[in-house]
């Protein structure tokens, strides 16, 4: 058992791969980057003990990029963080000559990875993308993994004690410049929670002060 296979689970042993891994090596902290190898190895830890058929490589993209939007590259931007994080790795997929609908399958993975009850009707390697940060954020489905297999992750890619209060600190700064974009998403949570002047969107407000109410 290596960093790269965990109990059968394997990182892929392609050139794409490997400039997936020091892209985002390049580009995020070392908090990011080990949360989304690991999200990789629940993703697919659960797909082979499902018996999914998913392609590593396609599950590989999704989970390493799956943040990227949270990184300082993205200070100005008003999108999701999800969407900035998809199209960041439509870009690079496409640079490597990957074909449009690979391309599509791990844009749509990351882009609804926040987004509760529609990843699991759709591809493996979308559903295994939401089932993998679900583990890694909020300890989902922790009981489906053995001692050993969280054991071996870890190891691994190291989750500190803190975890929870840095990846709350990480999203919070990846997203306090963008607040509009957290509406109809958990990911105001993060804002409220640091920001005690943070007010949070009331859709029913919005729609008794529209103007069909007037």
């Amino acid at each position: 058992m290596t960093n790269n296979d965990i109990f059968g689970a394997k990182i892929p042993d392609s050139k794409l791969a490997a400039n997936i891994t020091q892209f985002i090596r390049d580009t995020e902290s070392n908090l990011l980057f080990h949360h989304s190898t690991r999200v990789y190895f629940w993703g697919a830890l659960t797909g082979k003990r499902d018996s999914q058929k998913f392609d590593p490589e396609l599950l590989y993209a999704a989970a390493m990029f799956h943040d990227v939007g949270l990184t300082h590259h993205y200070h100005e931007s008003q999108l999701r963080f999800e969407v900035d994080s998809a199209n960041a790795a439509r870009d690079f997929l496409r640079s490597h000559g990957i074909s449009e609908a690979d391309v599509e399958r791990v844009w749509l993975a990351i882009a609804l990875h926040t987004t509760p009850g529609i990843p699991e009707h759709m591809h493996p390697e979308i559903s295994l993308v939401q089932v993998g940060a679900g583990m890694d954020i909020a300890g989902r489905n922790y009981e489906h993994f053995t001692d050993e297999e969280r054991e071996a992750v870890i190891a691994a890619y190291p989750r500190s004690k803190d975890f929870g209060h840095e990846v709350i600190d990480a999203f919070y700064h990846g997203m306090k410049h963008r607040p509009a974009s957290t509406f109809g998403t958990f990911n105001d949570d993060f804002l409220a929670f640091r920001d005690p002047g943070f007010q949070r969107a009331d859709v029913c407000s919005i729609i008794l002060s529209s103007h069909w109410e007037r």
